[in-house]
């Protein structure tokens, strides 16, 4: 079994729960899997891998819990740049019609190499347009020639405008095919052991694209299989107008009555959520994935996260599609997460510490995975770490951990994923990068000049 030792690191935040930090400080691992974390002099000497990061400050690598990975072919389209979520949503519809299998496979890759550089090694998506031939097996696929873990979300939609929903017809399914296709994707490609690279659930995209039949019937048989269930809720108030006005009701109180609260479910954006909502979902233990830069982006307001976690609500962070972002850059967030509350509620309302608590270990637990998100003994080897010997951290020496949400720190300079190098020195190592952007463009001007 292949043995990897990292040692010297300048400051390694291990993000337990203790929250220890390491100077000079190391880890040891044995086939991808974390033996022990120390100080460098109480680590073994030599291993089959060497990784000497005097100059570093290292950490868990962050976690991903929302995106929509096909979106960055469609960056700043100029007609949906001004456009709030509904509006910007029937811009896109058109243009995402024609989503190709090779769009999918190039703008997942792409996107993924993306969140590597910016310090990310395990990602969820959540697709749920498949015209054409286009299935999520050619995300899947993809995803597995990166080497970066994926939580491949089946996403759906069935409700069509000519039935009071939001996408146009042409891009509904029938819910008798999602759900078969949902259960086949399930047994072919969800692995439930530790470890693993890839994972399947369901997310049903929204309560304004699906049936509230679809939303029960998808919980159900996610329960079946013990996989995980994901989708978007009050965004904005769009979203919240839409909910009372179909359904009679809020949208916590709409998805609580779907079955869709609990341990095993986590919803997108939140904006909207009044104290009751979240505090429904604090005892029930579901899950937000707060994505601060498309809530700016679209204008759809200031989530309460430092309400949320008071509460004891699991929140992680998502960088959100690449169109409604226009950036995969999950550092960044981490900082606009901070920023963004202390606009809300003054410079004491969110720390450092847990901001990157929310990228490492909230997101991991969002996920509803103990196997990552800090560097102890029997977690896998997943980390990222970033050159203090840099501009960004130039006068930052008094605490690099807060550096790394404060001073913006940039692209890693390391990312490893179950003790392999995805990213050394800077560069990635699975791929011509070069060469995938060129056909990312070629892709991308295609789909949107139709």
């Amino acid at each position: 079994m292949p043995t990897l030792l990292v040692k010297n690191a300048q400051l390694l935040l291990t993000m337990d729960d203790k929250g220890t930090r390491l100077v000079n400080g190391g880890l040891f691992a044995i086939d991808g899997v974390i033996k022990q974390v120390g100080p460098t002099g109480d680590l073994p000497e030599t291993a089959d891998k060497i990784l000497n990061l005097e100059n570093h400050v290292l950490m868990p690598g962050m976690v991903n819990t929302h995106h929509h990975l096909f979106q960055n072919l469609t960056r700043v389209v100029p007609e949906a740049q001004d456009a709030p979520l509904f509006g910007w949503l029937q811009t896109l519809y058109p243009i995402w019609a024609r989503l190709t299998p090779e769009a999918i496979k190039v703008s997942t890759q792409l996107g993924l190499v993306e969140l590597l550089l910016s310090g990310c090694t395990t990602s969820s998506d959540h697709h749920y347009i498949f015209p054409g031939e286009c299935t999520l097996d050619h995300q899947i696929e993809a995803a597995a020639s990166i080497g970066s873990r994926f939580h491949a979300m089946r996403g759906s939609m069935s409700i069509g405008e000519s039935d009071g929903g939001l996408p146009p017809d042409s891009l509904v399914e029938k819910e008798r095919h999602i759900l078969k296709d949902s259960q086949r994707l399930i047994e072919q490609y969800h692995d439930a052991e530790d470890y693993a690279l890839c994972r399947v659930g369901l997310a049903p995209c929204s309560p304004f694209s699906v049936s509230t039949d679809l939303m029960r019937e998808s919980a159900v048989l996610a329960r079946d299989y013990g996989v995980r269930l994901h989708t978007h809720l009050a965004e904005n108030v769009e979203d919240i107008a839409y909910s009372e006005s179909v359904y009679g009701m809020r949208p916590g109180d709409y998805a609580e009555s779907c079955g869709w609260t609990g341990k095993d479910v986590w919803h997108a954006h939140c904006v909207q959520l009044n104290d009751e909502e979240s505090a429904a979902f604090a005892a029930s233990g579901t899950g937000i994935a707060h994505c601060p830069c498309s809530n700016m982006r679209l204008g759809s307001g200031i989530a309460p996260v430092a309400r949320w976690l008071e509460q004891g609500v699991a929140v992680g962070l998502g960088v959100d599609g690449s169109a409604s972002n226009d950036a995969a850059d999950m550092i960044d967030e981490a900082r606009h997460a901070l920023l963004l509350q202390r606009v809300q509620s003054g410079p004491s309302a969110i720390t450092a510490e847990q901001t990157l608590r929310m990228a490492t270990r909230g997101g991991a637990e969002v996920l509803g995975r103990n196997d990552i998100g800090s560097l102890e003994p029997g977690k896998a080897a997943d980390f990222v770490a970033w050159r203090t010997d840099t501009l960004a951290f130039a006068g930052a020496h008094s605490d690099l951990a807060a550096a790394l949400v404060f001073c913006k720190p940039g692209k890693v300079d390391l990312a490893v994923v179950q003790g392999k190098a995805l990213v050394e020195e800077g560069q990635v190592t699975m791929l011509d990068l070069p060469t995938l952007l060129t056909r990312h463009s070629q892709l991308s001007r295609q789909l949107i000049n139709g």
